[in-house]
């Protein structure tokens, strides 16, 4: 296994709002270089102060006063000279005059250079705006200024590379327009898009900012780092917020709020990896790589993967326990909508399912019987269940699908599957060894019994495996890996558990909830070997490890294509206080080992119902050969 460098997969983005002195260069300048001086103490690779922050955005007509446009560019030659000994790159905004004419700026600083001038391409004039009163639009080829002595690209078309990631940068009024310009950026291969913004505050303005932001960067697939005006702006006519805003791919990843006080600078930690992995699965994106790239000399510093990373990725959020619950619900209400659809098929009568007791199989009971609220039945003249008991069951499962069947109005049938089981040991001549025949066998007579009994009532089997146990191939081939409709296929096994929590946290009845909590707690296991001392004694996580580690190995390999080497790296800061790296590297060589091995149950798996990010069906969301007998490509 190649050993992980986080540097080379993370860039810190910062957003800096200092207060603002209008039309003092001086006091201005010293405010952005401590800003500055900061972030690149605490390993920005790029920062990004807001619009014309070097004088103040609300100056009116002193914008045109020529001594002030003397000082903004000597001072941006002073901020010039801060980074010298930095390898913190730097946007900072200033009015500029060339030629003939006035520009809105965006200048990008490095090492000790002015790296490139970005001018403002859309110039609002209505409202509180008339900046078109000033400034005009860019609408020639890039060109060369001169700037304190130095030659220095100015245009729309540059492209800036702050430590081998390019980076685009517009202004404020550029982000809301149609044709925005980081479109073409975007499309020119910018993975981060850097906006010095002038936005005043407007009742609900913020959410709207905040959306705009969050889906451009969803569109992009990439990171958008916005950087708003502090509330010591003039306030003649308006109001600025400092509002602030790192997204990428669609999720807000750091925020400075409205009126936020005591945070000047915000950091953000962006996986670039997992940009261009999604880039490279969309294939609309386009690719140009027509826009002039000015390399800035910045090495991006070390990083250390955040200590929050989440060890439970499928888990949904919330930032209450209501959004909580409401998401979850909705996981179970997509599940059971697609049985839905089924249950309505012409001719479809009942559904049949196995319920052992377990987890799995609790879920897809619940789901059915969601699912028969949705058609308008009485659970009980769709949903057939059966509890079929071999010599390895435990009374604690069995009693539990009884239970639960009952408390739900439906009569559970038991049928013993002992006696089906032998006979077919007998006519295989084996001689009664608990070995993978034996498990198999018992497995195959329960799926061929719920096959039959279908087909005698009319109905389809209901499959109960998960997502975790197709990606593991923890199925039995021509069994549980089999059935008309696989409600659980897109649920992971961590998930599985907090869905059958919120039933039993939401339900009103106190016996299914004494019930559905006991399933909870019992250990999960196939109980296809005979038990010791009345418990069971096949637990399937120490056969094949922790679910929580390979849910973890399964979205970090198939979501973001990460190595094996970065998942590892990953797991260690997830899991710290939980495994250690040794056992995380053992689980994690067993999880690309048996998933690689398993694609042929894959293959031919029944149609179930995707509810996330990620699904293994091979008609949809993954497709590889069935006889790839290797792990290279997870070496």
């Amino acid at each position: 296994m190649e050993l992980f460098n986080p540097a080379d997969s993370y860039i810190r983005l910062a957003t800096a709002c200092p207060e603002v002195s209008v039309a003092d260069v001086k006091t201005n300048i010293v405010a952005i270089s401590e800003l500055y001086a900061q972030a690149s103490q605490d390993g920005a690779a790029l920062i990004v102060f807001p619009e014309l922050s070097i004088t103040g955005y609300s100056l009116g007509d002193l914008v045109q006063q020529n001594a002030l446009l003397l000082q903004a560019e000597k001072g941006l030659g002073e901020l010039a000279a801060a980074s010298k000994n930095s390898d913190t790159a730097m946007v900072v905004g200033l009015p500029l005059r060339v030629s003939n004419s006035l520009y809105n700026c965006a200048a990008v600083i490095a090492k000790g250079e002015i790296k490139g001038i970005v001018p403002k391409q859309n110039l609002p004039a209505s409202g509180e705006f008339y900046e078109k009163r000033w400034y005009k639009t860019w609408d020639q080829p890039t060109t060369t200024l001169t700037i304190d002595g130095k030659n220095v690209p100015f245009g729309n078309d540059l492209l800036f590379d702050v430590g081998g990631v390019k980076t685009g940068v517009e202004v404020c009024e550029d982000l809301w327009v149609l044709n925005a310009p980081h479109i073409d950026q975007v499309n020119n291969g910018a993975l981060v898009i850097a906006n010095p913004s002038a936005s005043p505050e407007l009742v609900a303005k913020a959410a709207y900012r905040r959306d705009l932001v969050r889906i451009d960067s969803a569109k992009m697939i990439g990171a958008y780092v916005y950087a708003g005006c502090d509330w010591t702006e003039s306030t003649t006519d308006v109001v600025m917020s400092g509002h602030q805003i790192i997204a990428a791919s669609g999720r807000i990843v750091a925020e400075r709020r409205p009126f936020q006080p005591n945070t000047r600078v915000m950091m953000a930690d962006i996986d670039i990896d997992h940009l261009r992995h999604d880039r490279l699965r969309d294939t609309n994106f386009v690719n140009k790589l027509g826009s002039t790239v000015v390399q800035v000399t910045v090495e991006r510093p070390e990083i250390e993967p955040a200590a929050d990373i989440n060890p439970h990725p499928f888990l949904p959020g919330g930032e209450t326990n209501e959004q909580h619950a409401e998401r979850l619900q909705s996981i179970i209400d997509i599940q059971a909508h697609g049985l839905a659809r089924r249950i309505k098929q012409k001719g479809l009568r009942t559904i049949h399912l196995g319920l052992s007791g377990g987890l799995d199989s609790t879920l897809a009971f619940l789901v059915g019987v969601r699912a028969a609220e949705i058609v308008g039945e009485e659970p009980k003249s769709i949903l057939k269940t059966y509890t079929m008991p071999g010599e390895a069951s435990s009374d604690r499962t069995q009693t539990n699908a009884v239970k639960l069947a009952k408390l739900y109005g439906i009569d559970n049938e038991v049928v013993p599957i002992g006696e089906l089981t032998n006979k077919m040991l007998e006519a295989l001549r084996h001689t009664g060894e608990q070995d993978i025949t034996y498990e198999n066998a018992q497995a195959r007579t329960r799926t061929t019994f719920l096959y039959n009994k279908a087909n005698q009532l009319g109905g389809i089997v209901l499959g109960t495996g998960d997502l975790s146990e197709i990606a593991l191939g923890w199925c039995t081939f021509n069994a549980d890996q089999s059935s008309h409709y696989h409600v659980n296929a897109g649920v992971p096994k961590t998930l599985v558990q907090h869905l059958v929590q919120h039933v039993a946290t939401t339900t009103l009845d106190s016996q299914a909830r004494t019930v559905l909590q006991d399933i909870l707690d019992t250990p999960v296991s196939p109980e296809l070997v005979s038990e010791k001392d009345g418990q069971i004694s096949q637990k399937t996580e120490d056969i094949i490890g922790p679910y929580e580690l390979h849910d973890f190995f399964l979205y970090q390999l198939i979501r973001w294509g990460d190595t094996p080497a970065k998942v590892q790296c990953l797991a260690e800061k997830a899991f710290q206080d939980s495994y250690e790296p040794e056992e995380i590297s053992k689980w994690l060589q067993v999880f690309t080992t048996r998933f690689i091995f398993s694609q042929f149950k894959r293959s031919v798996m029944p149609d179930g119902v995707k509810v996330g990010s990620i699904a293994l069906s091979p008609r949809g969301d993954w497709r590889m050969p069935s006889d790839l007998y290797n792990t290279a490509v997870w070496q």
